[in-house]
């Protein structure tokens, strides 16, 4: 009895020191809800993308998962019918921030404008530990905002 009662305090103990000085290494404290932020600078041609960046992002997440971390966004383009949506990411600079663009494909047709709901496109990218070793921020960008995320 006193075996299982020892183990169950030094557990105990042990979790309860993961919200101090070893917050880094606890994923559940890595990159909490995003905040908006402004569009950063072009300073690097993403090879000649021919699609453009969606119009605005609306939501931001960065959800730990095994092995790793999915990066979520939902962006908003003008009409609906917009296609192939990706996160194209940008060479991570020297202070820890990873940008991605948020680059989708316009309808080949006229589309109708509808409702939010309706024009929504979701799109998610994954980021494995070692990624995440050098990264402390990420940002989504579209053309008219982004959103960010940081550690």
């Amino acid at each position: 009895m006193r075996q299982p009662l020892l183990a169950a305090l030094t557990l105990m103990l042990v979790l309860g020191g993961c919200g101090g000085f070893s917050a880094r290494l606890n994923p559940f404290n890595w990159f909490g809800g995003s905040q908006e932020t402004q569009t950063a600078a072009l300073a690097v041609p993403i090879d000649a993308d021919p699609r453009p960046l969606v119009e605005q992002v609306t939501f931001m997440t960065v959800e730990p998962m095994q092995g790793g971390a999915i990066v979520r966004a939902t962006g908003l383009p003008p009409t609906q019918g917009h296609w192939d949506a990706e996160l194209v990411p940008r060479p991570l600079d020297e202070n820890g921030v990873l940008v991605y663009d948020f680059r989708l494909v316009p309808p080949l047709r006229r589309a109708d404008v509808s409702t939010q709901q309706s024009r929504e496109v979701q799109v998610a990218a994954f980021l494995s530990d070692f990624k995440l070793d050098s990264i402390r921020q990420i940002t989504v960008q579209g053309a008219a905002n982004a959103r960010s995320s940081r550690r």
